[in-house]
């Protein structure tokens, strides 16, 4: 999809599994959390091109460079009876920031989730990243306001699986 101003949005290919990893790692170090990556190319590979695809992604490319990605899933609202398109994480190389790309990649996302008849379209954000907390307001996004994020995870995780009381 030609978004404008040389401004290319693609679904990602399986050869872009190495891209999308860097990209990865990139937001990591922005977000300070280098340390919680531990994804490597087979599980992406599997995640995104496997027998069962989890997550998906978009290339956000300027006059055929990679500039940014969004990667993002569907998730199922009880309430609303219908699927949410969820996306996990948005980036934007900082040398393309400011050129519309952020936007171009949620509006994209937002015609997706029309498209495919989600009932809504959510996300997550850094406390601290005022930047991004104004620019989704402006994107007519509202805070969940009563919710919290709740999270287990490595022995945690495998603690509760295994509990037997």
């Amino acid at each position: 999809m030609t978004a404008g101003d040389g401004i290319v949005l693609r679904p990602a290919r399986p050869g872009d599994v190495p891209l999308v990893l860097a990209l990865i790692r990139e937001l990591a170090d922005f977000e300070r959390l280098s340390d919680a990556v531990v994804a490597d190319e087979a599980l992406l590979a599997d995640a995104l091109f496997g027998d069962a695809p989890a997550a998906e992604v978009v290339i956000a490319e300027i006059d055929g460079t990679p500039a940014g990605f969004a990667l993002f899933f569907h998730t199922f609202s009880t309430f609303l009876g219908r699927r949410g398109l969820y996306l996990e994480d948005l980036f934007v190389r900082p040398a393309y920031r400011g050129r519309g790309l952020g936007m171009q990649l949620m509006r994209h996302l937002a015609a997706l989730a029309v498209a495919r008849d989600c009932g809504r379209f959510e996300w997550t954000v850094l406390d601290w990243n005022a930047p991004a907390i104004g620019f989704y307001r402006a994107l007519g996004a509202q805070p969940q306001d009563g919710w919290t994020v709740q999270r287990v995870e490595g022995d945690a995780l495998r603690a509760l699986a295994t509990m037997t009381r």
